[in-house]
């Protein structure tokens, strides 16, 4: 990453040197196991790249919130499945927990997320509630000193290998009755549904939660919690931004070093301009993109980037990585289409990532709600 800080750049270089010693042989195979590899995150957890924006007084790293996007980064142009993995040790559910949780919820689950051993998910859609998902249904009704919880959860990321799911639920009718509680893998009453595909090969699982009790100790935000939990959502978009942005590169360079060797009619693949102009336009947008990445992180209060920001980032990023890919791909003809190379997995998740952590469509709406100053409902 070009302008870091003296420190960052070391710390850049560390991560590298890491990655390519421990990661870089199994990348390809690590690509097209569905599952969470558990062997993975515990070394990573070794390194200390999981909970880097976490405090040092809760067992994390203390770094900022650059730190984690060099480390998603560099670790992505070496091995995009264990980039998912600090991924998930440093934003998202993992990311709203550390924010929020009670004393005795980070005494309780913090350090096995921290060493690997545990793996948060987040459960947050549902059938009829993906984009609008403050029409989400699953409910949280106070029984003693239990919540009692019924509903479903689909396309929820690493549900069906986590051992902890942070859960979006109504404890009250509208947006200001919305809250979430932790629920432990095998609390009677919640049951995990069997694993399905995405097109990138990632699996997952529907969720069902049927007069499941939870303590009330297990609340992470009460009604009226939506919009702090939104808030560390913005988070997550930050990260998947990173992977967007550097797993196009990855493409990028793969590609770029098979047509600088690759001959066809007598010259080099990148003697042809028309494979030229490809890789500019994906250099142009990959660059531009990583600059409304940093831009997002470096804007960030306590952490926390605007939605403005990382709307406009991830829609770049999502836009610029996919490009990268498939451009990739495409120069590099039936090689980049097979299996046998990363480039078409590249292809596939980047492609994913423009429908993950709020749609192209969605974010579009939310920047054009900051360009105007008001907002504009979609229900009818």
């Amino acid at each position: 990453m070009p302008g870091l800080a003296e420190e960052q750049a070391a710390f850049a270089e560390s991560v590298r040197a890491f990655g390519l010693k421990h990661l870089a042989g199994g990348a390809l195979a690590r690509a097209h196991d569905p599952h969470y590899s558990w062997e993975t995150a515990k070394s990573l957890a070794e390194q200390g790249l999981l909970g880097l924006t976490i405090p040092e007084a809760d067992g994390g790293q203390g770094a900022t919130l650059m730190d984690a996007v060099i480390a998603i980064q560099e670790l992505a142009l070496i091995c995009p499945k264990s980039a998912d993995i600090v991924q998930a040790g440093n934003f998202g559910a993992i990311r709203t927990f550390a924010e929020f949780a009670t004393p005795d919820q980070k005494r309780r689950y913090l350090a096995g997320l921290l060493e690997g051993r545990e793996l948060i998910a987040l459960g947050m859609s549902e059938p009829e509630a993906g984009s609008a998902v403050t029409e989400l249904k699953t409910s949280a009704a106070e029984d003693g000193d239990e919540y009692v919880i019924n509903g479903t959860k689909i396309w929820s990321t690493h549900s069906s290998d986590a051992t902890l799911y942070l859960v979006y639920v109504r404890f009250a009718p509208g947006a200001d009755g919305i809250g979430s509680v932790l629920v432990e893998r095998g609390t009677p009453g919640f049951e995990i549904g069997e694993p399905s595909a995405y097109m990138s090969g990632e699996v997952w699982s529907q969720l069902y939660f049927d007069n499941c009790r939870i303590p009330k100790r297990n609340v992470l935000l009460g009604a009226g919690g939506f919009k702090k939990q939104m808030s560390g959502f913005n988070v997550e978009r930050i990260g998947n931004s990173a992977r967007s942005i550097a797993i196009g590169r990855l493409a990028f360079n793969i590609a770029r070093e098979h047509v600088s060797q690759r001959e066809q009619f007598g010259h080099t693949l990148n003697e042809f301009q028309g494979l030229q102009w490809k890789f500019a336009e994906s250099a142009v947008a990959l660059d531009g993109a990583q600059l409304l990445l940093e831009r997002a992180v470096v804007n960030a209060t306590d952490g926390l980037p605007s939605a403005y920001d990382t709307a406009v980032a991830k829609l770049a990023a999502n836009e610029a990585g996919f490009l990268a890919a498939n451009n990739a791909m495409q120069a590099m003809g039936a090689m980049g289409y097979s299996t046998e190379s990363l480039v078409e997995y590249c292809m596939r998740r980047t492609r994913g990532w423009m429908i993950a952590g709020g749609s192209t469509e969605i974010l579009k709406n939310r920047i054009a709600e900051s360009v105007f100053g008001r907002r504009f409902s979609q229900r009818g």
